[in-house]
């Protein structure tokens, strides 16, 4: 009963049910419409009436003609400016007065029959008096002006008062169309602290299950215990337990830390407040920390429930970072009741906070601390069996090959995550489309690969046999030095077809998974970067703006070698990482800072001598690779075995991988300039 009275109140409640302006008792509800519709026809009727019975215009001409008539009735100055003309009774109808009704306007009794506008009295005052005295000679009765200084009472109403109902007509069609009527149910005007978060409870079930998501085993084995909670809560309480009050979702975007959330409410079957961080901020002072209040009094009220904060960082953000001095700082106060509410409910009343957020360094120390977020589930990449699981998930929507398997899927994305497979798999069945394709098979999902990683392939870009012939050699460089470097990441493709905006080549890796990186390996990725300036160098002599791309990232690898990870012999054991992202100031004197610099620059320079002595070494094996390139434009890895040998050294086991692979793309002139400009 008492549901079918809420779902009675809600459809009362809503602005589109026409229903709504009915009462209880089925008649016509009062509303305001009808106010406005009333005035607005009184006001209309008014101004028609006044147009009906307007007053003519005249001048002095007329006036004299009527007077020697005998028409004049009477003759009003009023307030120095204008002269009402009043017409006697028993002319009007007639002649020149036949417009002219006899009767008054029984709105306006005493409006003039004609207006005549004088300039000053004393240009009027004269030509009366002469008009006087040639009535006399006529015998007539001259005409005696009456001056009246009246006050103009419609029309101050109008300047003073119209303004003002205008306005408040204006407030309350606004706050009609925000929800129903100035402090009626459902105004968001007076419920602006009232909170945003989307509830899915009975009448609207999630239906994501563990099932749904793939490739998280670990996460999801840390996140049972709150189902089994949400379940049964008295196996815990009964020895004593507590649940963790909130548990955070730490991962890279598109890891699926959303999905996995959501799973847990469809698992548990309990409600679910789904909010966004940015939710909580607005411009008005007050407001964030009024929608947290009213979030936690709603779960309580719902418990056991979960409450989701997706993106908490953006009310998170640690204290003091950025804060104008003197002012208000309305983040800060959100971030302050979020902490009070975690502390003030009592974890046997089931109501655990769930958030997510791919930047947990930069989250409030008060907010990480146990008793807020006592749980971290780091939600990484997926590996080789994880990538496999989603592309399953993913597969069974569309219409595959018999050949296509997602574990030689699996192999051929290393470092992917799920938003990133989910991608692919729909742009390799758009792509069957419109190839009119009855299923999707590898060389579909191929091609999405590469359209992924590179772009669109651009076929139509026009490039000259000499830039063709620069950017093989910058393809081959890359390709040779990872080749017969050490710890360079093992080639899988290497191709010049132009892609995307910019990318004009491009080489793709597949990567070793290692959790620690040694010097050596650092040292052999810039040199591998490199190689495709020094090839141009090698091979031309020159070199071109293609290697922009390659140049930032080898910059940026060697200053976090040199001033994060401490991986230089003259700069020491020293690391600014954390210090460079709190302060605002330098945390190292100039000295330092010219040292680093000098350190950066001759790194970079060693290892571009290196590359280039490496590639005049493998000449002829630079030489054929690029051949093959302008060739065959794409080639493969069993390509580069047969044109110059397998590689001399041990490679990871196929699949093993962890992070994207691919060299920056050869960049064209122009690319290079827009950068710039930008």
């Amino acid at each position: 009963m008492e549901q079918e009275d809420k779902k009675r109140f809600k459809r009362e409640d809503d602005n589109d049910n026409p229903r709504r302006e009915e009462g209880g008792d089925g008649m016509p509800r009062f509303s305001f419409t009808w106010i406005y519709v009333l005035v607005g026809l009184a006001l209309l009727g008014l101004q028609m009436s006044k147009m009906m019975g307007a007053s003519r215009k005249a001048d002095w001409s007329d006036f004299d003609r009527w007077a020697h008539k005998d028409q004049i009735d009477r003759l009003v100055v009023v307030n120095n400016e204008e002269a009402y003309i009043y017409i006697q009774k028993d002319s009007l109808g007639f002649g020149e007065h036949k417009d002219i009704k006899s009767e008054p306007n029984k709105f306006n009794a005493d409006q003039p029959h004609y207006i005549m506008n004088i300039g000053k009295p004393e240009v009027m005052e004269p030509k009366l008096a002469k008009l006087n005295e040639a009535l006399l000679k006529e015998k007539k009765l001259p005409i005696i002006a009456e001056y009246d200084p009246r006050t103009n009472w419609t029309a101050t109403i109008l300047t003073y008062l119209l303004p003002l109902l205008l306005f408040v007509g204006l407030w309350l069609f606004i706050l009609r169309r925000m929800g129903g009527g100035a402090g009626g149910p459902g105004s968001q005007i007076f419920n602006i602290g009232k909170s945003k978060a989307t509830l899915f409870d009975n009448s609207t079930k999630v239906n994501i299950t563990f099932a749904d998501v793939a490739g998280l085993d670990e996460a999801k084995e840390e996140v049972m215990e709150v189902v089994d909670f949400l379940k049964n809560p008295k196996k815990y309480t009964t020895l004593g337990g507590k649940i963790p009050k909130g548990v955070l979702l730490v991962g890279p975007p598109g890891t699926g830390k959303t999905l996995l959330a959501k799973a847990v409410a469809g698992e548990a079957g309990a409600p679910f407040f789904s909010i966004s961080g940015s939710d909580f901020v607005e411009m008005f002072v007050g407001v964030g920390a009024s929608r947290v209040r009213d979030l936690f009094r709603q779960a309580r009220e719902k418990a056991p429930c979960i409450i989701f904060i997706d993106e908490i960082d953006a009310i998170g953000r640690a204290r003091g970072r950025g804060a104008i001095q003197g002012g208000n700082d309305e983040r800060e106060n959100t971030l302050n009741q979020l902490l009070v509410e975690m502390d003030g409910f009592p974890t046997d009343k089931g109501v655990i906070l769930m958030a997510a957020t791919n930047r947990p360094d930069i989250l409030d120390n008060a907010l990480m601390r146990p008793g807020r977020f006592d749980r971290q589930i780091g939600i990484g990449r997926p590996d080789l069996k994880g990538r496999a699981q989603i592309f399953e998930v993913h597969m069974k929507t569309i219409k595959t090959a018999p050949e296509v398997t997602a574990n030689q899927l699996a192999e051929m994305t290393p470092g992917f995550v799920g938003a990133d497979i989910a991608n692919i798999c729909n742009e390799a069945a758009l792509i069957a489309a419109r190839r009119g394709k009855k299923a999707v098979d590898i060389d579909d999902f191929n091609y999405a690969l590469d359209k992924v990683i590179g772009g669109l392939e651009k076929k139509n870009k026009i490039i000259s046999p000499e830039e063709k012939q620069i950017i093989a050699y910058h393809e081959a460089g890359h390709a040779i030095c990872g080749w017969f470097l050490e710890h360079a990441h093992p080639l899988v493709k290497v191709t010049i077809v132009p892609r995307g905006l910019a990318a004009l080549g491009y080489a793709q890796y597949l990567p070793k998974e290692q959790y620690i990186t040694r010097k050596e390996k650092l040292l052999d990725d810039i040199c591998m970067t490199l190689g495709g300036r020094a090839a141009e160098s090698v091979v031309f002599n020159k070199i071109s703006t293609g290697a922009q791309s390659d140049l930032d990232h080898i910059t940026r690898l060697s200053y976090d070698m040199i001033v994060n990870y401490g991986l230089s012999d003259k700069i020491g054991n020293v690391s600014y990482y954390t210090m460079l992202n709190e302060s605002y100031q330098r945390p190292f004197s100039e000295q330092t800072a010219y040292a680093i610099d000098q350190e950066v620059k001759g790194m970079i320079d060693e290892q571009y001598d290196r590359s280039k002595n490496l590639l005049r070494d493998k000449r002829k094996e630079l030489d054929a690779l690029a051949a093959a390139l302008l060739e065959k434009e794409v080639l493969h890895r069993a390509d580069l075995e047969n044109i110059i040998g397998k590689r001399p050294f041990s490679d990871p086991t196929p699949g093993e991988s962890f992070t994207v692979p691919e060299v920056g793309p050869l960049r064209s002139d122009d690319d290079f300039v827009d950068d710039e400009s930008i």
